[in-house]
């Protein structure tokens, strides 16, 4: 569950900040053997799409390395975020030199000929108030939930119980378990079916809750059954998808036609899409089995590999 619930995180976030950014997740730190959760580079052209997206927009309005914790972080486990921030800076600036033709640059060095690299800021997600972090680095309130480190960090703090239940706060407050995961699914469920928090988060939310068979524990029992129900009401609106397309479509269509067609459109209604290679092998398979095989694994995955035995 422990690990779900990070690949979960990461994913929402990646996935969310990817409307208005180049955002990618388990990003090496060669220099020192970690991985940001997840990056994000705003992408300039998106910068209204950006301004809609509440405070994950606000957040990720420079480069900015997204650490998400699944329980309230400690000092130590804050400066290991640090390092991976000053680490990567170090990449950044590597890279640099490199595309610039400096092949044999002065690491130390800070001439004005070397490229300029931003230094990215460390956004630090909590779902409680890390005491000993916002006192260690001087932290102070910039909103409600929000807090700045010293201004040399470019470190944000994130305390998502203290965050307003407000939609632009929303998809942070999906990160968090227990009560605050509650209200925030039923906030989600309250949008309309075409919002943007939607089409991001309830695909996620089957995947990484329901897609496997492991029991969940005591505490997130009831954030389970919450997430169950999220499930059924989505296959429901799937199926009835199917039934409107299939009648759309023509109610002479054979079984397995008509099966290859709920395939492709349950693959669409997860918002994946589908090649021409893709959709002509779903189309021209006869074999009503590995149709309806397909079609289960639609329903739930994340990708066109994960329903067509890696087929891209």
């Amino acid at each position: 569950m422990h690990n779900r619930s990070d690949q979960f995180a990461k994913s929402l976030l990646r996935d969310g900040l990817s409307l208005v950014s180049a955002a990618e997740t388990e990003v090496e730190v060669l220099a020192a053997t970690q991985k940001i959760d997840v990056y994000s580079v705003p992408d300039p052209a998106r910068e209204a799409e950006r301004a809609g997206m509440g405070l994950l927009g606000e957040l990720a309005a420079e480069p900015s390395l997204f650490e998400p914790f699944r329980s309230t972080p400690s000092l130590r486990q804050v400066r290991r975020c640090l390092r991976k921030q000053l680490t990567w800076h170090h990449e950044l600036e590597r890279r640099a030199r490199s595309a610039a033709g400096d092949v044999a640059p002065d690491e130390d060095a800070d001439a004005p000929s070397q490229p300029a690299v931003d230094f990215p800021a460390l956004v630090v997600i909590s779902p409680g108030r890390p005491e000993t972090v916002l006192d260690a680095y001087r932290c102070e309130p910039v909103q409600a939930g929000v807090y700045h480190a010293v201004p040399g960090l470019v470190m944000r703090v994130v305390v998502l119980a203290e965050l307003p239940r407000t939609r632009a706060t929303l998809l942070l407050r999906l990160l968090g378990s227990g009560r605050l995961l509650r209200e925030a699914l039923a906030d989600l469920a309250a949008l309309p079916d075409d919002a943007w928090e939607k089409s991001i988060a309830r695909p996620l939310l089957v995947h990484f809750r329901l897609g496997t068979q492991e029991p969940a524990t005591d505490k997130e029992d009831d954030v389970s059954a919450e997430i169950r129900a999220w499930f059924e009401d989505y296959e429901r609106k799937l199926r009835a998808e199917e039934r409107k397309e299939g009648r759309t479509e023509g109610r002479t269509e054979g079984r397995t036609e008509g099966a290859a067609r709920a395939v492709l459109t349950a693959l669409r209604v997860r918002g994946i899409a589908i090649p021409d290679a893709a959709r002509e092998r779903i189309l021209a398979e006869k074999d009503p089995e590995t149709l309806e095989r397909w079609h289960e694994r639609a329903i739930v995955a994340a990708s066109l590999a994960e329903v067509l035995d890696g087929l891209s």
